[in-house]
């Protein structure tokens, strides 16, 4: 019985220590997501909502104020699960300081015990009446033995005492600073839930204003959208030239895919094995448009589809490679701003919105090579860069690629 009583306080012991630890990773995965998504709404407001005396078209505002809210409401569930595990590392201290109480509490009352049984026998004359009325030199020994044994387990208990102590001080000093760190939470949320309803109701009255015009704002909607996608034909129709012509020098018949030469297919292996760790486009900038289908944030039963993500940038802006390649094409035709690709092996990444183009069709780029200055809309204030990646003629969400997007 007394076996399967310590295989269970074992059992047990292990997994709260299994748990603290999975907390504590966890808790610092939240602690960096918080401090991430307050990065990007300060970022938001210096790009997005900084020059306030330029005014805006409603649907551009209701779009950056979409960009916000969900961020925002990101951060309010990241603060919720970060105070909720700060809540139960609380109680789970609460407990783990009463139990060191109880232990600390029972280590005192057996060291004083000792503490009185050895002052009634601590004269050297008893103990030496203790030793001299040995039966035997054996015995004798083995009385030398104890006394040195007990001597010793009284500084042990001693020592244990003082290490319980300041663990007991440790763990005390740590639940306060959870509770502060909870408090601080909380009211942290707070002022991000007023926030939010703040701009959830400003973003509201906008979108009211804008339905009253919805023919209107479907037109404009589709506009975007319309335009958007001839530039992806545009793109499109630049890639499967570049197959082409790559697969006849190469006497391939594929109309889909890149013939690589050796050194092509060493970039796109380079290119693959940085997945996850290409620097950023622009050197500063927040995502306000993802990649994929989604609902557009006023017509929710209207649909956008994006070939990458649109990165809002500050003014004058520099376009930069993400990988080392070469500039593949630049593409420039009546009512859009120039884009740049660039060809890594069998991967093509695009830069469209451009105001100014640094580079000639042909030229080798290595990453963060400047390509060009990002267009800013006199209109709407914004300076934008709307980035793609693709595979062959795939294309590809960018999330994946860039270093923490």
């Amino acid at each position: 019985m007394r076996i399967r009583l310590l295989l269970l306080l074992l059992v047990v012991g292990g997994l709260g220590q299994v748990w603290g630890q999975q907390a504590s990773k966890r808790q610092k995965e939240l602690e960096d997501q918080r401090e991430r998504l307050t990065r990007e709404i300060k970022q938001i407001n210096q790009l997005l909502f900084k020059n306030t005396t330029q005014k805006k078209d409603a649907l551009t505002e209701v779009e950056d104020l979409d960009v916000k809210l969900d961020i925002r409401k990101r951060l309010i569930r990241v603060n919720n699960e970060e105070a909720n595990l700060l809540t139960q590392r609380i109680q789970v201290n609460s407990r783990d300081i009463e139990t060191l109480r109880e232990e600390l509490k029972k280590l005192k009352e057996d060291y004083a015990q000792m503490i009185r049984e050895s002052y009634i026998s601590k004269s050297s004359q008893n103990r030496l009446m203790f030793l001299f009325s040995s039966e035997s030199v054996l015995q004798a020994y083995k009385r030398v033995q104890y006394l040195k044994q007990y001597t010793s387990f009284r500084k042990k208990q001693g020592e244990k005492i003082t290490e319980k102590t300041l663990t007991l001080q440790e763990l005390n000093q740590t639940l306060i600073r959870q509770k502060e760190k909870k408090e601080a939470l909380i009211e942290a949320n707070k002022k991000e839930q007023e926030a939010l309803s703040k701009e959830r109701n400003q973003q509201e009255r906008l979108v009211q204003d804008l339905r009253k015009k919805a023919k209107g704002l479907n037109r404009q909607i589709n506009q975007k959208q319309k335009k958007a996608e001839e530039i992806d034909k545009e793109i499109d129709r630049l890639i499967r030239e570049a197959i082409a012509a790559s697969n006849k020098a190469a006497g391939s018949k594929s109309t889909t895919q890149f013939a690589l030469t050796p050194e092509d297919q060493l970039l796109a292996s380079n290119f693959v094995g940085n997945k996850g760790r290409l620097p950023w486009p622009v050197a500063k900038g927040v995502v306000v448009q993802r990649f994929g289908t989604q609902p557009h944030p006023v017509v929710r039963t209207t649909m956008i589809k994006s070939n990458g993500v649109t990165i809002a940038t500050e003014p004058q802006a520099v376009a930069r490679a993400v990988f080392e390649g070469e500039v593949m094409a630049l593409l420039t035709f009546k009512g859009s701003n120039p884009t740049v690709l660039v060809k890594h092996g069998n991967y093509i990444t695009a830069y469209k919105n451009l105001g100014k183009v640094y580079v000639k069709k042909g030229q080798k780029v290595q990453a963060k090579d400047p390509l060009g200055e990002v267009f800013s809309n006199p209109q709407t204030g914004k300076t934008t860069l709307q980035f793609s990646v693709f595979m062959n003629m795939k294309p590809q969400n960018p999330t994946a690629w860039l270093a923490r997007l």
